[in-house]
């Protein structure tokens, strides 16, 4: 194994350092550092280092549906955007919903060589709704599988949900909602506001989320288990987590980039790269989203990577999939919304997109601190660089990103896992 000696790389933002990669761990950190014979010398000046990222919700589409996006190049894209792990979300065709199909997603990770890739199972079989699945089994699979969700569909049965929190207390599993009701979604097109009014599109209420995660922090309350809230987007959905959390409940929660960017008005385009579940929503729910995220009311930066071919997403509104893509945009997002505006610093992004995502999906070798004898997972950030979005140049094989032709800041420059360089340069290895 090739070693590396970085040199003068700010560490979480901090004071120049060196870093020494050496057998999959970094060997020494310090200054001045001399180079070994033979070992390959980065020049990493004005550059952050930070600990490899971890996304809590990825989706790689294989199996079922490999014309948007493969294991392989959903996680060559990750590694483009600083990602050493990712977790893959259930709803593939087949379901996620078996051991079987769990070992399948992680095997395919592990012969990608650019990030780690770990399944999340699915809560209830197909996703329908009506019986839990094997979670047992998939915990007990070489896949590991610790954390369920039926994202994409919310497990709206109060008594499946209850099982399923239950359940999965005796080995230390979470259960990750989407939180929407169903009955007041139906056929909803965007947030429900003056927008959608103005529009004549069917509005998607902030009740239709809130009411599920009020309802699901009781219930992991009352049966003393972890819940996790994905992709939250209204203030309303915050105040109820920061309640819960205060009651000392095992909740946490995540945020995606595009809800800390974009709002509802972009939806006065018509153009389907702005439909996405949950919907964009209001300014102030942006505002209270980034202020969440800052005080650690929400614990995590989660992209909800959702790649569609072009023919899912180039039609008009109704017809259009919802999602975008976001592995290889999700850190210059963060660095423009939490970072330049000074609500964080990059020890919190550290936090924020790497230690907290790993242990809510208790993801051994992720997430750790750089030191000494730690798993050398790293990131290379150039925070000066000013760039416009191509997604031509993205390594996903979708395009559905919202921010084509919008500039962003920062770039990652170099991404390690274990010692082993997936991207050099911008480029992946």
């Amino acid at each position: 194994m090739t070693s590396y000696l970085i040199k003068n790389a700010r560490l979480l933002g901090g004071e120049p350092q060196d870093l020494r990669l050496k057998d999959g761990v970094f060997a020494e950190l310090g200054t001045g550092l001399a180079a070994a014979e033979g070992e390959t010398v980065i020049d990493a000046e004005g550059l952050i280092a930070l600990p490899g990222l971890v996304d809590l919700h990825t989706h790689l589409r294989e199996p079922g549906r490999e014309d948007a996006e493969t294991v392989l190049t959903g996680t060559r894209a990750a590694a483009k955007g600083g990602f050493t792990a990712v977790h893959a979300m259930a709803n593939t065709f087949p379901v996620a919903d078996t051991a079987g199909v769990v070992e399948q997603v992680w095997r395919l990770g592990k012969e990608s060589g650019y990030c780690d890739v770990q399944p999340v199972g699915a809560v209830t079989i197909g996703l329908e709704g009506k019986q839990l699945a094997e979670l047992g089994t998939m915990a007990d699979s070489a896949a590991a599988v610790r954390v369920f969700s039926d994202d994409g569909k919310c497990v709206d049965d109060a008594v499946i949900m209850r099982r399923a929190l239950e359940y999965v207390k005796a080995f230390g599993g979470v259960i990750a909602q989407h939180a929407q009701e169903p009955r007041l979604t139906e056929g909803a097109q965007m947030n429900e506001g003056a927008v959608s009014g103005e529009l004549g599109l069917i509005g998607w209420p902030a009740v239709a989320e809130e009411s599920i995660i009020a309802r699901d922090v009781l219930l992991a309350a009352h049966v003393g288990s972890r819940l996790h809230v994905c992709h939250v987007s209204t203030a309303g959905s915050v105040e109820i987590i920061r309640w819960a959390k205060s009651k000392g409940w095992d909740v946490t929660a995540e945020v995606t980039p595009h809800h800390l960017l974009l709002t509802d008005e972009l939806v006065r385009s018509y153009d389907p790269v702005y439909k996405v579940n949950p919907p964009l929503r209001t300014e102030a729910d942006v505002l209270a989203l980034r202020e969440a995220l800052a005080d650690g009311t929400i614990d995590a930066v989660a992209t909800d990577h959702a790649p569609h071919p072009s023919e899912d997403k180039d039609c008009e509104w109704a017809a259009a999939a919802m999602g975008m893509v976001g592995l290889e945009t999700a850190l210059s997002v963060v660095q423009q919304t939490m970072v330049d505006t000074g609500l964080i610093g990059w020890a919190e992004v550290a936090d924020r997109m790497s230690y907290r995502p790993a242990a809510i999906g208790g993801l051994a070798g992720h997430g750790r601190p750089v030191s000494v004898d730690e798993p050398a997972n790293l990131v290379l950030v150039d925070p000066a660089y000013r760039g416009t979005v191509n997604p031509d140049t993205f390594a996903t094989r979708s395009r559905n990103t919202p921010y084509r032709g919008r500039d962003l800041p920062g770039r990652v420059v170099a991404t390690f896992l274990r010692g082993t360089p997936t991207v050099l340069d911008g480029e992946l290895v």
